[in-house]
């Protein structure tokens, strides 16, 4: 029965992430919002086309290879072989879980992998966006790597330890582990991990730091880490934003997105981010992040030992991390569910932050710097309705700067 359900599970999430792809690429022969009017010429308006419909077509073999490989190893008994080559290899339960999720975790990465260098070296280079050189891009990934199985592993080793030493609750205890890991690669994100892709230098004195710390200091947000990021090394696509709390509170700016703007416009999209902090966002997307891993966590023991969820594998009796894989597959329509409820209460973040631009007079600033990243990065300024409300964190750029900057 669990086989079937999950089988059931992949089909269905695969149309319909299909379906959302249709409807969009339907919707994007719409005609042009009228407040958007003027953003493309038509030469630009047919790359916009042809750049949206490249990456359609890069999401959608990816998507069709992902599913065809976890249904074939999940059809073909592949997660029962697998766990008996672990048992074969150790006794220990850590290094079973780090063996047979390294396995399949590594599966997937390589999986993904050449469609990745298809997108970043084909489609990205096409279209004038890709500033990744070959050596670049094999030290990000290899540093990737190293992360994900230094942190990632680090922590699955811990959850694991902390499994065998109490199992009834084990939810609970390993809910506050990693609720600690998250707060703190959260607050020392730029501090730790930013600098081992990126090289940030402090904003260097001038107008534009004069404007943001003008603005800061008149909304009463107390700002003195500026600083500038190379993204330029790897795209020309731009961003702007805020992270960590308190002393390692710091905004962080594009070097791209200098290029782009104006002092104005900067200061119009920085006084979006302080908008989010104004309104307690972070805090609050913090607090429902915790709670939604605490629900997971509740979950997933109650089925750890569950000998029917190992057996729908194609193992003979129960493990953490064969129950853990099949836990994934189920837990997928409430991560969907959350996914929307996710998009719908950001999308709200959003529209409070902009009101705040708007409130302390430049959200006409702020609009018009959305309007040339739009333009610059090729947006798809025509998204289907029910696109927007599945999987979009920000409202479409009509509404927003009709919301801005009204005609």
């Amino acid at each position: 029965m669990v086989y079937c359900i999950i089988i059931v599970i992949e089909v269905v999430e695969y149309v319909f992430d299909q379906v959302l792809s249709l409807l969009n690429i339907k919707a994007s022969k719409r005609p042009i919002p009228k407040v958007l009017e003027g953003l493309y010429d038509e030469a630009s308006y047919r790359k916009q086309q042809a750049y949206f419909r490249a990456n359609k077509r890069v999401g959608f073999w990816s998507s069709l290879v992902s599913v065809l490989a976890t249904i074939g190893v999940f059809a073909f008994g592949g997660f029962g072989w697998a766990d008996e080559l672990v048992r074969g290899v150790s006794d220990s339960e850590i290094i079973r879980s780090l063996l047979f999720l390294g396995l399949f975790g590594g599966l997937s990465w390589l999986i993904d992998l050449p469609f990745d260098i298809y997108d970043t070296f084909v489609v990205e280079e096409r279209f004038g966006f890709n500033k990744v050189t070959p050596k670049l891009y094999i030290l990000d990934t290899l540093k990737s790597l190293a992360l994900s199985i230094v942190l990632g592993g680090g922590v699955l080793a811990l959850v694991v330890w902390i499994y065998n030493l109490t199992p009834e609750y084990f939810w609970l205890l390993a809910w506050g582990v990693v609720s600690v890991v998250m707060l703190f690669v959260q607050y020392f994100y730029s501090v730790l991990l930013v600098p081992l892709f990126n090289k940030q230098t402090p904003l260097e004195e001038g107008e534009l730091r004069d404007a943001i710390e003008a603005f800061a200091q008149k909304v009463g947000f107390n700002l003195k880490n500026i600083y500038v990021i190379d993204g330029s090394k790897r795209t020309t696509h731009s961003n702007a934003y805020f992270t960590g709390w308190g002393r390692q509170k710091r905004v962080v700016l594009y070097d791209t997105l200098m290029e782009q703007l104006t002092t104005d416009e900067i200061v119009g999209i920085l006084a979006h981010e302080i908008g989010h902090y104004k309104h307690r966002h972070i805090v609050k997307s913090v607090f429902v992040g915790l709670l939604t891993t605490l629900v997971t966590f509740y979950l997933f023991g109650l089925i750890i030992d569950s000998h029917e969820i190992a057996a729908a594998a194609g193992s003979t009796e129960p493990s953490f991390y064969v129950n853990l894989t099949v836990f994934s597959m189920l837990y997928t329509p409430l991560t969907m569910v959350m996914g929307i409820l996710s998009s719908v209460r950001s999308r709200k973040n959003e529209r409070e932050a902009d009101q705040f631009a708007k409130d302390h007079g430049v959200g006409a600033f702020e609009a018009s710097a959305l309007k040339k990243l739009s333009a610059k990065s090729l947006s798809n300024l025509t998204p289907h309705p029910f696109v927007v409300f599945v999987s979009y964190s920000h409202p479409t750029l009509a509404e927003r700067v009709e919301r801005l900057d009204p005609l």
